[in-house]
Order: C-alpha cells, then sequence, then structure tokens
C-alpha cells in the first residue's frame, strides 16, 4: 500500500518485479489521517510505504484503549529522497521480501529506508 506521497516509480517497479501495488487512494481520500490509513493498511494485510514518519507517533495519538490496534501493521519508511525511492527500494528488494517473510501478527515487518542505509526492527 502506498500512502499519498509515493511517487508512481515505486509502484511501476513494485508491479514489474511482480507484487500488487496500490495507492492509499483508492481506498480513502487524499488527506485522510493517518490512523485511517494505517487501519486501512492493516486490514488490508499490505504493508504501508511512506516518506511520511508520522506513522511512527501513531501509538501515541491513539486512545489508551485503542493502542492495539497498530500493532499488525507492517510499513516501510523511506528517509531518501522521492526521485531515489524506486531505485533504493529496489536495490533492497530481496532483503524486504524475505523481511515480510519473518514477520508475524505480534511481529510485523518494520523498515527504514535512507540514501545510504536499511534499517529492520524486530
Amino acid at each position: 500500500m502506498l500512502d499519498e506521497n509515493v511517487p508512481q516509480d515505486v509502484a511501476d517497479m513494485l508491479i514489474a518485479h511482480g507484487h500488487k501495488a496500490e495507492f492509499i487512494r483508492q481506498y480513502v481520500v487524499p488527506g485522510t489521517p493517518d490512523q485511517i490509513v494505517a487501519t486501512a493498511s492493516q486490514e488490508l494485510e499490505a504493508v504501508l510505504i511512506s516518506f511520511d514518519g508520522d506513522f511512527e507517533t501513531i501509538a501515541p495519538r491513539v486512545p489508551k484503549g485503542q493502542r492495539n490496534r497498530f500493532r499488525r501493521l507492517s510499513r516501510i519508511l523511506m528517509r531518501c529522497s522521492e526521485p531515489q525511492a524506486a531505485l533504493r527500494l529496489s536495490r533492497v528488494l530481496d532483503f524486504v521480501v524475505r523481511e515480510f517473510e519473518l514477520a508475524t501478527p505480534s511481529a510485523p515487518m518494520r523498515l527504514t529506508i535512507g540514501k545510504s542505509y536499511l534499517r529492520t526492527d524486530r
């Protein structure tokens, strides 16, 4: 699932490599709050790809009784420039696929892809 700030060439690259890639705007209107974007991605069992670091801070904004809602959300935070995104992701795609295979509902995939680094949080 590609957030609204992800360039089209990222979707094109993923599709060219045999993956499904859809923009969140196919499910919610642009500007929808991050909590709803996260919920939609999680319910669709999709990996959310975004340049928006706000997804790291969703938990503090969710009411305490509902904080377990996003524990199954797998996501990739892009910390490179938008023009570099498709190339950076394509270079680490095998690693991303393997990390997703290791993910479980209680330990979802969380990756950060930067200009010169790749970080996973397990």
